[in-house]
């Protein structure tokens, strides 16, 4: 257990404290290009010789990103401004920005006014994801990303180092797919804000890191008994379940996280890149396989809710958890057909607003406590 509480040390400490996770590649002489959520294509970073790290923004009450993004922008990209206006974020070579919804088109240009010592480096996924030049356009806008890379890195990317890079990737999503696996058989240690702790520091180390410890937590894991979980069982789904205060609610309940669907989690892990000799092929095929995301258009409007019930139903859960980013547009389109595909299957529903601008968790205790309490009187 010693050396499962170390891990779990480890990775506690890369979530709360990217900034100096930071310093040190920094001060290794490694440049770092920031990505924001959610769908960046970091294979072109790693190969360029550099270090991708997500910016998620943080539990903070902006006081100067107002000035170029209004009140009622989703709070994580006004967090991510206040974060780059006051210096959390100096030190990056650049930062990239995928066009995925209207706030993201805003949120460039206050970038440039308002971050002007951290280059932006833009570009658009193609949403009609079945059209036949779909493939084509997603190629071309990753190469004319992959050209500024190479100019801030001063290192050429050939095809087979892109590869490479493309098949560490899919090394990284297997291992965190299969912690997600793991810990639903140690629910005794993985608790919520542990499993968040794993999952977010994901987002912050070098990728060849993530693998080794991440890899050396799941063989710890295998090695101690299986533990049968006699609480509550539920799923999250949306852009990101912070708080930790929020996850400790959980915990308080005795309820467990065995699935998500988060965005900073889980989502972008589970869709792997296609084999094949052409590297951009690969990384551009994967955007259009993507599937159950509310930044990634599909015709079957329902097919997010259908994924979430299936998960719920695999891992023996009776709750699918929607965390709500305020004024996220896109997951705001999403939670009715979540919401009804919950109600049908019969499973329990919460809706749990996250705004990163204040701490304030009561009407989430609420609902937390009332699942808990109607979900043990059936038992």
């Amino acid at each position: 257990m010693k050396k499962i509480e170390t891990l779990l040390d480890r990775f506690a400490f890369v979530a709360n404290k990217p900034s100096a996770v930071m310093k040190v590649y920094l001060e290794e002489g490694k440049k770092i290009v920031g990505c924001f959520p959610v769908y960046t294509p970091q294979p072109l970073i790693t190969a360029s010789g550099m270090i991708p790290m997500g910016i998620w923004g943080g539990q903070i009450t902006p006081t100067v990103a107002g000035k170029y993004n209004p009140i009622f922008t989703c709070s994580i990209m006004r967090s991510c401004l206040e974060y780059g206006m006051t210096g959390v974020y100096k030190g990056m070579s650049a930062v990239m920005m995928p066009m995925l919804c209207d706030t993201f088109r805003g949120m460039s240009s206050s970038w440039r006014a308002g971050v002007k010592e951290i280059p932006l480096i833009a570009f658009i996924h193609p949403q009609n994801r079945l059209d036949s030049g779909a493939l084509d356009f997603m190629i071309e806008e990753y190469k004319s990303v992959l050209k500024r890379l190479e100019a801030l890195s001063g290192v050429q990317v050939t095809n087979a180092s892109l590869n490479a890079a493309i098949d560490l990737y899919n090394r990284k999503n297997a291992v965190m797919q299969t912690f997600n696996e793991v810990a639903n058989d140690h629910l005794d240690i993985i608790t919520p804000t542990v499993r968040h702790h794993v999952m977010k520091s994901a987002t912050f180390l070098e990728v060849s890191e993530t693998i080794q410890l991440v890899g050396e937590l799941i063989a710890l894991l295998k090695a101690q008994p299986i533990h049968k979980w006699t609480g509550h069982k539920l799923i999250l789904t949306g852009i990101t379940a912070e708080p930790e205060a929020l996850l400790s609610l959980f915990e308080e309940n005795k309820i467990a996280v065995v699935g998500d669907d988060l965005a900073q989690e889980s989502r972008q892990y589970r869709t792997a890149y296609p084999a094949g000799e052409m590297a951009f092929e690969r990384l551009a095929s994967q955007w259009l396989n993507i599937k159950g995301c509310s930044m990634a258009y599909e015709e079957d409007s329902q097919s997010r809710g259908k994924m979430l019930v299936d998960m719920a139903k695999k891992q023996d859960a009776d709750c699918i958890a929607v965390c709500l980013m305020r004024f996220c547009d896109v997951e705001e389109y999403d939670y009715p057909y979540i919401s009804k595909a919950t109600e049908n299957a019969g499973l329990y529903s919460l809706c749990l607003e996250i705004d990163q601008s204040t701490q304030d968790n009561g009407q989430s205790r609420t609902k937390i406590q009332s699942y808990a309490e109607m979900a043990a009187s059936l038992v």
